[in-house]
C-alpha cells in the first residue's frame, strides 16, 4: 500500500505533510490555479481532513516503477456524498512533487468547493505562519 494512502487513512497529518516535497504543486478539483510549496499544500490538506467525512479510499492504481500513483476515494461533505481521484507523483526521494485532485458528481464538487471556501482564511494564516516558522529555523 501507498505510504501516502497509509497516513491519510490514518489521519497522521505529520506523516502526510512528511511525504510532501518542498516544490509540490497541489491542483484543486474547485480552483482554477494550481498552489505551489509545501507550506499551502499541507494546510489546504489538513482542511479537507476537517470538511470530509466517511473518508475512505477504495481503490489504488500505480505505475510499474511506483512514482505514479492514483487513489480513489469516497467521502460526503455537507450532506453530499462524491467520489474522486487523488493523483500523485513522487520524486526520487519518496516525496509527492504533484498531487491532483478530482472530484464527481457536480453537487459533490460544489459542496466541497464551499466548505473549502469556508475553510480559506485559516489555510492562508497556517500556511503562512509555517513559512515564518521554517524562515525562524534557516
Amino acid at each position: 500500500m501507498n505510504s501516502f494512502r497509509q497516513a491519510v487513512e490514518a489521519r497522521d497529518q505529520q506523516a502526510i505533510e512528511a511525504l510532501l516535497a518542498e516544490n509540490v504543486v497541489f491542483t484543486s478539483p474547485v480552483a482554477f490555479k494550481p498552489y505551489p510549496g509545501k507550506a499551502i499544500t499541507a494546510a489546504i490538506l489538513r482542511a479537507v481532513m476537517r470538511v470530509f467525512e466517511d473518508f475512505h479510499y477504495v481503490r489504488e492504481i500505480a505505475d510499474s516503477n511506483g512514482r505514479d500513483h492514483a487513489l480513489v476515494f469516497e467521502a460526503t461533505v455537507a450532506g453530499k456524498k462524491l467520489s474522486g481521484c487523488d493523483f500523485l507523483k513522487f520524486d526520487d526521494e519518496g516525496k509527492i512533487v504533484d498531487f491532483t485532485v478530482m472530484v464527481r458528481p457536480l453537487s459533490g464538487a460544489t459542496a466541497l468547493a464551499e466548505a473549502m471556501g469556508a475553510q480559506f482564511e485559516q489555510i492562508q494564516q497556517e500556511a503562512m505562519a509555517q513559512i515564518q516558522r521554517e524562515a525562524a529555523e534557516a
